[in-house]
């Protein structure tokens, strides 16, 4: 592909940006455009968007199913959401790289619903206990890990909600992905991370009441 060096200036954007380079404005051009060029536009985007989201979901290795059906799967609605967001390019990295960034996230989130098709997702809280290892702590440490762990399981059962006691236990100790959670039960993601928020919050308050803290977990 090429295009005018009239197309590429030096010249920093108002906000401070590098303007694009050649090669994006022209995938930008050649997919905005109509007819045989921006089909092959498309198609070249798509094998493009394949190559990553296979790489994706190798690294991480679905238990089951076909893993290239997945990749192209992946690819497929990455494609239509950069598509789709085609206007929000702003040129702050590579045309390429920018897509690829669809392509890694549909081939995430693909890899991780196979990796839980069939699977219950367990809501209880009893996996509480089994969260320190305890082998190479000393006496002191184990003590504090018990006591601390003690108060988390009892803040749970006192100060949560059923909703967000499933929330927290499935998402945070049994690594379930919140998009998996959220298309089980039925809702969304934000108002799984709302659920999660409170969730620790709450967690957070109980415990400095008792005069225990934790780091607070990103959200």
């Amino acid at each position: 592909m090429t295009a005018t060096a009239s197309a590429v200036p030096d010249a920093r954007l108002p906000s401070g940006r590098s303007a694009p380079d050649a090669e994006s404005l022209e995938w930008v051009r050649a997919l905005s455009s109509a007819g045989p060029e921006r089909e092959n536009a498309v198609e070249r985007l798509h094998a493009l968007l394949l190559r990553a989201a296979r790489g994706e979901v190798a690294r991480r290795r679905p238990p089951v199913g076909d893993v290239d059906d997945l990749a192209v799967q992946a690819a497929d609605d990455a494609l239509v959401a950069v598509l789709r967001k085609l206007d929000t390019y702003r040129g702050d990295s590579r045309f390429t790289t920018w897509a690829y960034k669809f392509a890694l996230l549909e081939a995430a989130v693909r890899a991780r619903r196979r990796r839980w098709e069939g699977r219950e997702i367990p809501l209880e809280v009893d996996g509480w206990a089994q969260l320190p290892d305890h082998r190479q702590a000393s006496p002191t440490s184990q003590a504090e890990a018990s006591e601390l762990i003690g108060a988390v399981r009892d803040a749970i059962a006192e100060e949560l909600t059923t909703q967000q006691r499933a929330v927290l236990v499935a998402i945070t100790l049994n690594d379930v992905p919140i998009d998996v959670l959220a298309e089980r039960r039925g809702t969304t993601r934000g108002a799984l991370y709302k659920t999660l928020h409170d969730a620790r919050r709450k967690l957070r308050a109980r415990l400095a009441q008792d005069g225990l803290s934790v780091e607070p977990a990103r959200e």
